[in-house]
């Protein structure tokens, strides 16, 4: 079962490593793994995928919890949650693969970000497995090149992760 994990953690060097780090001294996989900037300065927010039992995920929660830089945390699998991925995805485009690409196009949101003789490259996002539905309707028209973001995701509602007790 995945586990969708949200750390804030302070904006300073290594710390991406150390949590990296844990992970691999504890033997989990990383599914996904993403790091942006938050509202509020000097708090950076990693959303963590893994695949685990409950068990494991509380155990890596109380792990994340005794790292330095680490403000809070939160396991997304237990409360309501909103989550998108993006993919860029460039797709061969012979003449008569065209017609069936723009029909994908139009049958699942994706949006067209750039077009060249050969290739057109598109932009899917969503929940992760509305984009994995995607990327599979366009492996037939011929794949050429693909980068995702990895998961990003958020707790539903007015609750809010917040690290102001912190600064």
């Amino acid at each position: 079962m995945h586990h969708t994990l949200v750390a804030l953690v302070e904006d300073k060097p290594g710390v991406l490593n150390r949590v990296a780090s844990l992970f691999r001294r504890r033997n989990f996989n990383i599914e996904s793994l993403t790091v942006g900037r938050t509202a509020e300065p000097g708090i950076s927010r990693m959303t963590i995928v893994i695949d685990s039992d409950q068990a494991s995920a509380e155990r890596v929660t109380a792990y994340l919890y005794k790292l330095v830089n680490v403000l809070q945390v939160e396991d997304l699998g237990m409360v309501p949650a909103v989550a998108r991925d993006l993919a860029l995805v460039k797709v061969a485009v012979a003449g008569h693969d065209r017609g069936a690409l723009l029909r994908v196009v139009d049958e699942t949101r994706a949006h067209i970000v750039d077009t060249g003789e050969q290739t057109m490259t598109l932009e899917i996002t969503g929940e992760p497995p509305h984009v994995d539905a995607v990327i599979s309707r366009l492996e037939p028209l011929g794949i050429v090149e693909m980068v995702r973001t990895g998961q990003v995701a958020m707790r539903r509602g007015d609750t809010a992760l917040s690290a102001a007790q912190y600064s």
